[in-house]
């Protein structure tokens, strides 16, 4: 199993590891915050890096999550990994930026995510909840909360910077030749990523498939559940795979 975050998604990435324990074969990319060997657009470096990983499983085959940000780059793999990926699970993904939208230079994309992190780091001491804009009790009050939040806003922004700077350039692969099941999973109350985004690569991938969830842009441990069970079918009763949690 290979999970992967993005903006943002150390407490996605960060469930995902505690959910995927249980599967055989699981695997993660370096800590968050942390910059790849080689971060550039989306489906070079994502692909590239699942590859030392990948080779640790001697040839067998296995299945990738993306998270927010981590969307795309788990959509990469699918496409350019296919004959080692089995499926591929996107949660609150992003779909490529529009034409024309314009590139930040990395010096000025770095100045203003520092405030940022600032900003964020400043809602936590107030009592703020651990995802910004999104109800949530304070953080600062949970151990798990605060190591995620750590991970993500103080061990190092290089890797939010790297995914900021990737996020506006084309994609180096066609997702409507993606040829693996994908599954795309929303929530109706995502404030980070709109509806419009998952109904964009529900549009452009020939393979996916829809899962809508009652929540925000992360979910509870329901859900991913469901989606860990979706990513291995085999172990699981015939239909469970397909069914959403209720």
């Amino acid at each position: 199993m290979k999970v992967l975050g993005g903006i943002q998604t150390s407490t996605a990435r960060t469930a995902g590891n505690i959910s995927a324990r249980r599967c055989q074969g699981h695997s993660s990319l370096p800590r968050p915050g942390s910059r790849l060997p080689h971060a550039v657009g989306i489906g070079e470096s994502p692909a590239q890096a699942l590859a030392g990983p990948a080779s640790v499983l001697l040839g067998q085959r296995f299945g990738v999550f993306g998270g927010s940000g981590g969307g795309p780059h788990a959509l990469a793999c699918a496409a350019l990994l296919a004959d080692r990926v089995t499926r591929c699970a996107v949660l609150s993904g992003i779909k490529p930026a529009d034409p024309g939208v314009a590139h930040s230079d990395e010096t000025t994309l770095s100045s203003r995510l520092a405030a940022r992190t600032a900003e964020v780091m400043a809602q936590i001491d107030a009592g703020g909840p651990e995802v910004p804009a999104q109800p949530g009790p304070a953080a600062r009050t949970d151990p798990d909360a605060m190591a995620r939040i750590r991970a993500t806003f103080v061990d190092g922004t290089d890797g939010w910077v790297d995914d900021s700077l990737a996020f506006t350039r084309p994609w180096q692969f066609a997702p409507e030749k993606i040829t693996v099941p994908v599954g795309i999973w929303r929530g109706t109350h995502d404030t980070n990523v709109p509806g419009e985004h998952a109904d964009w690569l529900l549009a452009h991938i020939p393979t996916a498939q829809g899962h809508v969830y009652d929540g925000g842009h992360l979910p509870g441990a329901p859900v991913y559940r469901h989606i860990y069970d979706w990513l291995h079918p085999d172990a699981l009763h015939p239909d469970a795979a397909d069914r959403d949690p209720a």
